[in-house]
């Protein structure tokens, strides 16, 4: 845990008593503050008071006394309505900030020399980042990883020097956090300034969150211009608006854009490459590694993640050998593309985090033909339509959940499909078809353009069930032993 110091014996308001928020409130505690923790709902609240987290009904509270409102990132902070906390905060005038912030505050007041890398993008975020801390710790450095991903990031261990580090790392700075932070996470840390700040991508997303796409990248970016130095991905064609505001706000700025290492396969990314803060046609940049045999990064969008990572573990200062030797050992991301295993010949696909069409576009580009796509759940504004030019390598399509109708109005003509309505019948359909298929390399892929929550407790949850099914199924063999 990261005791929260810089509140000590000051009232603070915690709202949103998820995992993040049963952490802050502990962190404040531990850290000398007096918290003030509700939730709008039940569950919240009785896992708070299992944690010995101090209630209060933020409904009749004298919101004067309370020096900071700490709102879980889930909480609507501007649209499509700021919760009712953040009118009360607003009209007590006191700020709003996120777990995050805290932790940038104990950061700046204990040891501001910690390495602290912060990844964003619309998509590729938990691939980059667990990719990175993959590498740094195989390095044999002291990584810290949480954030947007796994653990909330004051129940990480302190920075040295820190309330609750050891005395033996006092006076050290070696300890590296790599945080992965959603646009949500960004809005509430008005504080943030990493050593590298690494911004992927931006697709329009979260538009109900932040009301229009430019509100939503002019968020993003505060991770890129707040930070001492700046790793700027994406594609080039799509994102050279962003990346002309980003040199803008920092003329001076040392800026490693990702363009150091791709796959050979993919010659045609090279149409554009970025020259001295600009976009511009030319010849390819010097390759300095092929991870194309790696299964863990198919795809360009994972030539692309491997390439953001490995200029942020080359700006902390690893060296280029190293951090191309322990790309090649990454594990992969569980429900991102993750292989199960093998039926036959058929290869076994969890691709669960496809909760958007952007994300499904990756994994479709990922496998040329032969697919056996399950898909569905409950849609996101615009369905699958910007997938339509990638159907031709969708043998079948089966369809699941509450998108159901919509897709499969969409798939018409092109692809076709089964309504199967849940995941166990879907599997079930699509293993026996890429089994009778008779080509050599069939996939079945779970990648739902869709979030879960019609059908599924999280993506996590939907990505669980598929591999159990699967696992389930005569002839598999995991990964690993196919």
């Amino acid at each position: 845990m990261i005791p929260v110091t810089t509140f000590a014996g000051k009232s603070v308001a915690v709202f949103g008593l998820g995992g993040s928020g049963i952490a802050t409130a502990r962190a404040l505690v531990a850290g000398g503050a007096i918290v003030a923790a509700w939730d709008d709902g039940d569950a919240g609240r009785a896992a708070a008071e299992k944690a010995g987290i101090p209630l209060v009904d933020l409904t009749a509270a004298d919101w004067t006394t309370f020096a900071a409102l700490v709102l879980a990132p889930g909480v609507p902070l501007t649209h499509p309505e700021p919760h009712w906390t953040v009118h009360k905060a607003i009209a007590a005038k006191i700020e709003i900030i996120g777990d995050i912030e805290l932790f940038c505050r104990e950061r700046n007041a204990h040891c501001p020399d910690a390495p602290f890398i912060a990844i964003t993008g619309t998509n590729g975020k938990s691939t980059t980042t667990s990719l990175i801390a993959h590498i740094l710790r195989n390095a044999g450095m002291d990584v810290q990883m949480g954030g947007n991903i796994g653990v909330p990031i004051l129940a990480l261990e302190p920075p040295a020097g820190a309330s609750g580090s050891t005395p033996e790392r006092q006076n050290k700075a070696d300890r590296i956090y790599v945080i992965e932070m959603s646009s949500f996470q960004i809005d509430l840390t008005p504080s943030l300034n990493p050593t590298v700040g690494v911004l992927l991508n931006i697709t329009p997303d979260h538009i109900d969150r932040h009301g229009t796409v430019e509100n939503y990248a002019a968020v993003k970016e505060r991770l890129v211009t707040r930070s001492t130095q700046r790793v700027v991905g994406g594609d080039p064609a799509r994102a050279m608006g962003l990346v002309a505001r980003v040199f803008q706000f920092n003329p001076t700025g040392t800026v490693r854009p990702a363009r150091q290492v791709y796959q050979f396969k993919h010659p045609k990314h090279w149409e554009y490459q970025y020259e001295a803060g600009q976009v511009k046609r030319g010849q390819p940049p010097k390759v300095i590694a092929d991870f194309s045999d790696v299964a863990t990064l198919r795809g360009i969008h994972n030539a692309e993640n491997a390439a953001a990572a490995f200029a942020a573990c080359s700006a902390i200062g690893l060296d280029d050998v190293t951090i191309a030797q322990h790309i090649r050992t990454y594990p992969g991301l569980a429900h991102r593309l993750e292989e199960i295993g093998r039926i036959g010949n058929v290869l076994l696909i969890n691709d669960s985090k496809a909760t958007n069409a952007d994300s499904t576009e990756k994994a479709l580009l990922s496998f040329p033909d032969d697919v056996y796509w399950i898909l569905g759940g409950k849609p996101k504004e615009g369905g699958i339509e910007p997938l339509v030019p990638l159907f031709s390598r969708v043998a079948k399509a089966y369809l699941i959940g509450a998108a159901t109708e919509e897709f499969a109005q969409t798939l018409e003509g092109h692809v076709p499909y089964a309504r199967c309505g849940v995941l166990d019948i879907a599997v079930a359909k699509a293993v026996a078809d890429a089994k009778k298929s008779g080509t050599p390399n069939p996939v079945v892929l779970l990648s739902p353009a869709c979030a879960s929550y019609d059908q599924f407790k999280s993506f996590e949850h939907r990505g669980d069930a598929f591999r159990a099914l699967v696992s389930a199924l005569p002839g598999f063999t995991p990964r690993g032993k196919a």
